[in-house]
């Protein structure tokens, strides 16, 4: 590589992280201002993160956000963990094609449809069985399983694809069950592939709008709805102070997660190869 093409990646790459990190660098700044405006700098100070700690409604809001969130990246990856098995190791069953477009549909599924189907899916269980008896916690996090579930089986599947059998073979040749072959060789295989997929259904969930809009009832505020509807009527302050608190808690869980798939690379290599001798 020449200099001028090296000057011209390096251009590329940098404009590339300014793009991104600059949007996010100012909304930190601005969070310590203490004017009103949120546009116009009026000295440093701390008082919008104490308004904010004050707002009951934000703190529900979040709260909720963080426990739909939750839920949902675990019931994703669960669910989205057996799909990948099953579309990567049992071949071709039947039924295999019209499983897989089920479970890849989502992806291409524009979200206003999504969660549309989903919304009259409730109200017709509801007329019908008298479930869900109200639409918050319950119905948001279906429904987020629902899409979430789907990336999860991709990353999955890819995993799997690219994952040597022969030692899920050797266990079984040894005499180790199909089960216990599963949780002592497979998953501790693809945990990082479990881990990316789980904090991928995570973001996922936390940062939709258009779905929970839709499943949502009286009272089941996400965060993103409220940040929104505070949006609509000009941004404040406090709402930067919001931004900074999420930047920071998913700095910190993207590094502890990086640090545990790491971990758990260097101690699978060490068992490959400790069995391998």
């Amino acid at each position: 590589m020449n200099r001028k093409t090296s000057r011209f990646v390096l251009s590329v790459l940098a404009f590339g992280y300014a793009f991104l990190y600059i949007p996010l660098a100012s909304v930190i700044v601005y969070s310590f201002n203490d004017s009103r405006l949120a546009t116009v700098w009026g000295g440093f100070s701390t008082r919008w993160y104490g308004e904010l700690l004050r707002n009951e409604q934000v703190l529900d809001a979040a709260f909720l956000s963080l426990r739909i969130a939750v839920t949902t990246a675990t019931f994703a990856t669960i669910f989205g963990t057996m799909a990948g098995m099953a579309l990567s190791r049992f071949g071709g069953f039947r039924g295999r094609t019209l499983f897989a477009g089920m479970i890849i549909s989502p992806l291409v599924m524009p979200e206003v449809i999504t969660g549309l189907s989903l919304l009259l899916l409730f109200i017709s269980l509801q007329q019908l069985i008298g479930w869900p008896a109200h639409r918050g916690f319950t119905t948001i996090t279906i429904a987020h399983t629902t899409f979430a579930m789907a990336y999860v089986t991709v990353i999955i599947q890819s995993r799997l694809s690219g994952m040597d059998q022969s030692l899920e073979e050797a266990a079984m040749d040894l005499g180790g069950r199909p089960l216990r072959v599963v949780f002592d060789i497979t998953l501790p295989l693809i945990a990082p592939a479990m881990v990316a997929g789980w904090l991928l259904a995570f973001t996922l969930s936390l940062d939709d709008l258009v779905i929970a809009t839709f499943v949502s009832g009286p009272g089941g505020s996400t965060l993103p709805m409220l940040i929104f509807s505070k949006v609509k009527l000009g941004v404040t302050p406090d709402i930067n102070a919001l931004a900074t608190l999420i930047i920071l808690f998913v700095s910190i869980s993207v590094i502890v997660a990086w640090y545990a798939m790491r971990r758990m690379q260097r101690q699978t290599e060490k068992n490959m190869q400790t069995a391998a001798k």
